[in-house]
């Protein structure tokens, strides 16, 4: 028995010594195939982080040449041929390097030869080193064009390699690169399923592919932008298991709301521009393949089959009379359950891969950056968010500045080497939410909205301001509603010189600051409701909501509104932007989110046509209209504004029927204290405060303005990256972020809800969720006051708590006057010869 028991000892032993062994060298294996480098230097601020980020992507790399292999055929499961060009490091004299490298995927509807193009001229030295040049030296500051030298801004912000999704710097730094037309574009077959089922998984097709190919390990990630970052982030929805990083610049996610007719008003500014670039760079032949007679004629009648996609859609929009007999295009985009509506429709909440997102406060999709960003159901660190001050045209515009997070191609690539090469260079602990605060500078914040936001009506009132004497009518922002008044505003055209175009239009019309930085021209023909001067500084931060009571002379109407900063001189800025057709006006409790009495902060409308609500001549009709989450600061001095416009042409137009039934005619808003009109108002503290008087809000927490650096903690490490071709590259890092003091403040709610936080039935709403339970007050429709007696002040809303997946909340970082809110200046890099 004791001898059974010593070898049953010994056995045990025996067999552990084997695991444990066995364990060993399993992590020995992977240690050695993803190393994650650490360094152990002293902590460094974010500015020196950004530095080190910055240098290393602009010095020498580790591969001096750049081998291209055009138009491989990459077959799809339906027989459907893509075409990519492929990018890989190579060694001085062109030996392409052959072990597996972390691979990019990008697929585009722009045409790769047109990318490839464009990251040639970039990608000369003497050429990159002028164009950079030249841009610095341009000062338009105090011109009536300085929205030009913004839009030019583009160019040393990193946009060219991260929007085109082709850097050939992270090619030269250890990474293959496959640049893909999508299907129906450029040089792939097929017909353009634009962002529909098959395209999806013509993505996920081309991921699984390259993760296979000699040249790959396995470990894939995704860069693009607009389009490009559309396609990374439905790819990231349960990725598939080579998919490890996306970098998606300016994406969309609810594209319906965001650019094809957000409130029911058809973008035709964009879409036409946009169209017309996919259309026609579909149709531009291989000219090489032509002249040594190996041109594709599958090509050719894939292009002949379909030469004009998505006008069809376009052109019912603007041109069908009446809801009856819908042609299909359009019934197609007025039915939430249609292969158009699914596709065009992102679920960022089923986002499984790291993923970081840059948007623009102007952009085209500014709807859906900071929401999808909530949406994602990972922890701060797996995503990020930067939103600029910035249109779809040039984003990145404005960073690598001093006191600016560094340009798009540099946190792209150290986001890369972090998820694809495993170093730890502090780029997980950058941020987590860097935005840039209209009227003042970049901060950083733990989440959006800021913490300590609370939502507060500024009610609309016919008093004069006595703040401008150029619009259609002076009235006044204030504390309590004001008498009753009925005031008219007609469809006119001052629009055509807004910031809507300018938005609308890319950011093409951003050009002339009168025009893309003042509204006055454009409120000649709104209603303009001023508050007094603000007394203390005021933040503010999150979604917004115009609750409006009007009255329409026909079956239909269209209504515009803006949020504009008042500054003393009188320029008025506009900061946000929303939009609603009346007829359209229904909303879906169950992804709208209320305050706690009841008040709309982030309306949710179907734009569906089971949903279309009747409009009757001179009979009230309630109208909640939601305003783009912002993230603004009012100084002392300056005022609030909301502009009231009958319209928003030309950015964007109401669908063709409901246009036919408004008649153009002018609308009406009735400002009835027993039904008023409001802003529900997202501010740390109350708009109407005394100077001498507490804020009534907790008030923004954050450390005063210092040139101190901010304590860190300890770094990691990692080892010296080699410099010669014939060794894989390894890359240096950059000690962790700064650590962040923590604040207890909860956010008023999240962008965007994922379960029902309507507080009061309502009527108008379509049937898609149940009542809430308990209401704190009787409401008898989704948009009237819950109070008992409407012309009190509802008292302010306590603050809500904060999304589930931001874990915790720390003190947004103030702008230093001397530093910035990220560090002492950074010198701009000069372009190193590569």
């Amino acid at each position: 028995m004791r001898l059974y028991r010593v070898h049953g000892l010994a056995a045990a032993a025996a067999a552990t010594v084997v695991v444990v062994v066995t364990v060993i060298l399993v992590v020995a294996a992977q240690s050695t195939r993803h190393p994650v480098h650490r360094d152990t230097s002293p902590a460094v601020s974010p500015a020196e982080l950004a530095q080190r980020w910055t240098d290393l992507h602009d010095g020498p790399q580790p591969y001096p040449e750049t081998q291209i292999d055009k138009d491989v055929l990459i077959t799809m499961s339906d027989g459907v041929v893509l075409k990519a060009d492929v990018y890989r490091p190579a060694a001085a004299g062109g030996a392409v390097e052959t072990r597996p490298l972390p691979t990019i995927v990008t697929m585009t509807p722009y045409s790769k030869m047109m990318s490839s193009m464009i990251d040639s001229a970039m990608g000369d030295p003497e050429v990159r080193r002028w164009t950079m040049d030249l841009v610095r030296r341009i000062n338009l500051t105090g011109t009536p064009i300085s929205g030009f030298e913004d839009l030019l801004h583009a160019l040393d912000g990193g946009t060219v390699a991260t929007v085109l999704g082709l850097d050939s710097r992270l090619v030269r730094a250890g990474y293959t690169v496959v640049s893909v037309d999508v299907r129906g574009t450029g040089q792939s077959h097929g017909l353009w399923d634009t962002l529909g089922e098959r395209e999806q998984l013509d993505t996920r097709e081309v991921i699984e592919w390259s993760a296979r190919q000699p040249w790959s390990n396995g470990r894939v990630a995704m860069s693009g932008g607009s389009y490009a970052g559309i396609n990374q982030l439905r790819a990231a929805e349960n990725a598939p298991k080579p998919l490890q990083a996306i970098f998606p610049v300016e994406p969309g996610s609810d594209l319906m709301r965001d650019v094809v007719a957000p409130g029911g008003g058809v973008g035709v500014t964009f879409l036409p521009l946009w169209l017309n670039q996919v259309n026609q760079a579909k149709l531009m032949p291989d000219v090489k393949a032509m002249l040594n007679g190996t041109f594709d004629w599958q090509w050719l009648s894939d292009r002949m089959a379909d030469p004009a996609t998505n006008y069809d859609l376009l052109a019912q929009a603007l041109l069908t009379p009446s809801l009856r007999n819908m042609p299909p295009a359009l019934a197609d985009a007025l039915d939430e359950n249609s292969a158009f509506r699914q596709g065009i429709m992102g679920h960022p909440e089923q986002i499984t891969v790291p993923t970081f997102v840059y948007g623009g406060w102007h952009d085209i999709f500014a709807n859906s950056a900071t929401t999808l960003y909530n949406d994602i159901p990972l922890p701060p660190g797996r995503k990020q968010l930067i939103v600029g001050d910035t249109y779809h045209a040039n984003p990145g515009a404005g960073t690598g500045r001093p006191g600016a997070p560094p340009r798009l191609d540099v946190l792209q690539r150290a986001w890369f080497d972090h998820w694809l090469k495993d170093i730890d260079n502090g780029i997980t602990d950058y941020g987590p939410v860097i935005v840039w605060e209209q009227g003042g500078d970049w901060v950083v914040l733990d989440q959006f909205p800021q913490p300590g936001m609370t939502h507060r009506r500024v009610y609309l009132s016919g008093a004069a301001s006595g703040t401008t004497g150029d619009s259609l009518h002076d009235g006044s922002l204030t504390e309590r509603p004001g008498a009753p008044e009925r005031l008219t505003v007609a469809p006119g055209l001052t629009n055509f010189c807004s910031r809507d175009m300018a938005q609308g239009s890319a950011g093409i019309g951003a050009a002339l600051d009168m025009c893309a930085k003042d509204s006055r021209i454009a409120e000649r023909n709104a209603l303009t409701f001023t508050s007094e001067p603000i007394a203390e500084r005021t933040i503010l931060s999150g979604p917004i909501n115009v609750h409006l009571n009007t009255v329409h002379d026909t079956a239909d109407g269209y209504w515009n509104v803006t949020v504009n900063d008042v500054a003393p001189d009188g320029t008025s800025t506009v900061l946000s932007t929303g939009q609603l057709t009346a007829s359209l006006r229904a909303i879906d409790e169950s992804r709208s989110t209320r305050s706690a009495n009841g008040d709309l902060t982030a309306p949710h409308n179907p734009l569906t046509l089971d949903s279309v609500q009747k409009v009757v001549p001179g009979e009230p009709v309630t109208l909640d209209i939601a305003v783009i989450p912002i993230q603004a600061v009012l100084a002392p001095g300056h005022r609030l504004r909301l502009d009231v416009f009958a319209g928003n042409s030309p950015k964007a137009l109401a669908f063709r029927p409901m246009l036919n039934n408004s008649e153009l005619a002018p609308q009406h808003l009735e400002l009835d204290p027993a039904a008023p009109s409001f802003v529900n108002l997202p501010t740390d503290r109350p708009l109407f405060v005394a100077p001498a008087e507490p804020a009534q809000a907790a008030p923004r927490s954050v450390p005063a303005p210092t040139s101190q650096p901010v304590p860190a903690p300890q770094p990691a490490q990692a080892p010296t990256p080699p410099v010669a071709p014939a060794t894989p590259p390894t890359e240096p890092t950059a000690p962790r972020a700064p650590q962040r003091a923590q604040s207890g403040e909860p956010t008023t709610q999240p962008a965007r809800p994922t379960s029902r936080q309507a507080e009061a039935p309502a009527p108008q709403a379509v049937p898609t969720a149940p009542a809430p339970a308990a209401p704190p007050a009787p409401v008898t429709s989704s948009s009237e006051v819950p109070a008992p007696d409407p012309t009190a002040r509802p008292a302010d809303v306590a603050p809500r708590a904060a999304p589930a997946a931001v874990p915790h909340t720390t003190q947004p970082v103030l702008p230093n006057p001397d530093t910035g809110p990220l560090g002492p200046p950074i010198p701009a890099p000069a372009p190193a010869r590569p």
